[in-house]
């Protein structure tokens, strides 16, 4: 298993640009679980070039003993639930650019040293991809340098699963926001956790002592969307119902540029 920090780095010398669609809290196992709209999606990303996965966690229930889920509820077993999204990522694991682990696959970890995500990634063979806390991803978008002879753009990812409560989505923008300003040279925070849709693009400013200037330096959050219908959990703790909207990040090829749509 590779450090946090050890840059994973995918270079694309033959795209003009490139999407990457946040996977994350698909829950294979709980009865709440939209697995037929998940195929579905796997489906869309197998057959449409240039869309890519980042995973970030939850892809499992994988309810315990420990856990506050409870074990008899579970559609499958925690080993079959692996095998499951194993097979459904099979068919798009050259799309997939990384993968961190969330807190349903981290109880494994805390009762025995063992995380599912990871087990799945090795099973795609794809290990080396696999972060257990935060990831940070480098995109190296066409040659070192286009037919103008200026440097394509570089683009740095961090992809976490995330964590807290809360009821409110701006619990969750400004608690991942807040973390995003510490992430110097990073254009987009990715995460996941709180089944809360939802994207921003704050600032930060950037002194360069070298060129005298003081500029604004823009970069998105965006927090993935969850697989599950409203119901079980949610509803016993009065929980809000979140909306099912995926989130899509264009990097553009020949000019440094990050468009998100919901």
């Amino acid at each position: 298993m590779l450090q946090d920090f050890q840059m994973i780095v995918h270079k694309f010398p033959d795209r003009p640009d490139i999407t990457i669609v946040p996977l994350a809290d698909t829950h294979i196992g709980s009865p709440e679980c939209m697995e037929e709209e998940l195929i579905d999606f796997l489906k869309m990303v197998e057959e449409t070039p240039g869309v890519y996965l980042a995973i970030l966690g939850d892809l499992i229930d994988n309810c315990t003993r420990n856990s506050i889920g409870s074990v008899f509820t579970q559609r499958y077993r925690p080993a079959d639930q692996k095998k499951l999204i194993a097979k459904l990522l099979e068919p798009v694991r050259d799309r997939v650019l990384v993968a961190t682990q969330g807190n349903h696959e981290a109880r494994s970890m805390k009762d025995a040293d063992d995380c599912p995500l990871y087990d799945i990634m090795c099973k795609l063979d794809l290990e080396h991809l696999y972060r257990e806390n935060i990831a940070f991803v480098k995109i190296q978008m066409g040659d070192n340098r286009n037919g103008e002879g200026k440097r394509n753009p570089t683009y740095v990812l961090a992809c976490t699963h995330g964590t807290g409560g809360g009821m409110f989505t701006g619990g969750a923008v400004n608690r991942n926001e807040r973390f995003g300003y510490v992430l110097d040279g990073v254009d987009a925070l990715i995460t996941g956790h709180t089944h809360k849709p939802v994207v921003s693009a704050p600032g930060k400013l950037k002194v360069d002592p070298w060129r005298n200037t003081v500029q604004v330096v823009p970069f998105k959050v965006v927090t993935a969307t969850s697989w599950l219908e409203y119901g079980g959990y949610a509803a016993k703790k009065m929980l809000l119902p979140a909306t099912h909207t995926l989130q899509t990040m264009t990097l553009r090829g020949k000019k440094k540029e990050i468009i998100v749509t919901m």
